[in-house]
């Protein structure tokens, strides 16, 4: 691991746009993933996967990381690296199919064409589930398992010749958009704040951590911390007011 020091000489010249230092990060902090990857074992995913989505991680820590921060590399890569797996694990098939569904679901399908070609028409269920030996009911869970998500923007119908898709047909009310709209200002006013207040705010209101936590990771004393809170919450109601 780098001492403190020479890794912070090298995340500059990374954020510069030195590749080699970037590369020399990366290499040099590889057990960090390894560490955090190790929490996540045992979820249906292999080693290696898992393992290349934390360098992802690691890698936008080492684009993101500020000097100002006044926290250590590690202290400020090891949530990046945890919040690229969990976005992951999140996103990465939202419905997950056991394998034996997905084997049924391609036997049901070869059946079905092996039918057609008999009969000369679609196969019923009843008549598959009697050429495969198996319940209906099996046969109807299995296809509706590998059926993939519907998208709210898919096409529901149309109308005078315009397509109107599910996201249309769902209902919603002003204040629900309002406080939307509201997030986003937040977020972006956030942006504005000097990178210490930045921080503060990001670990108290985004990632839910005590005065006293964020005191632990970022070096200073809770009294420090409440000060610096406090300083930014001004900051933000008169941007927020002025915007």
């Amino acid at each position: 691991m780098l001492d403190d020091a020479l890794s912070k000489q090298l995340l500059a010249k990374a954020r510069a746009g030195d590749q080699s230092a970037k590369e020399f990060l990366l290499q040099n902090n590889l057990n960090l993933v390894r560490s955090v990857v190790h929490r996540f074992t045992n979820r249906g995913y292999e080693w290696d996967d898992l393992f290349q989505i934390g360098c992802i991680g690691l890698i936008k820590a080492i684009e993101r990381f500020d000097s100002e921060f006044n926290v250590k590399f590690s202290t400020y890569a090891v949530p990046m690296i945890i919040g690229e797996i969990r976005r992951f694990l999140r996103d990465d098939n939202l419905v997950k199919v056991s394998r034996p569904l997905k084997e049924l679901a391609y036997r049901v399908h070869k059946a079905q064409e092996k039918l057609q070609g008999i009969l000369g028409r679609e196969p019923t269920i009843n008549e598959v589930a009697a050429e495969l030996s198996i319940e209906s009911h099996e046969i109807v869970a299995a296809l509706e398992a590998v059926q993939p998500p519907a998208s709210l923007y898919d096409q529901s119908f149309f109308d005078d010749g315009d397509p109107i898709q599910r996201l249309d047909q769902i209902k919603y009310d002003d204040q629900q958009e309002s406080g939307f709209i509201d997030q986003l200002a937040l977020r972006e006013v956030v942006l504005r704040l000097p990178a210490r207040e930045r921080l503060i705010i990001q670990l108290r209101y985004f990632e839910d951590k005590t005065q006293s936590e964020i005191a632990a990771t970022v070096g200073l004393s809770q009294v420090q911390v409440s000060r610096i809170e406090k300083q930014a919450l001004k900051k933000i109601r008169d941007l927020l007011q002025t915007s």
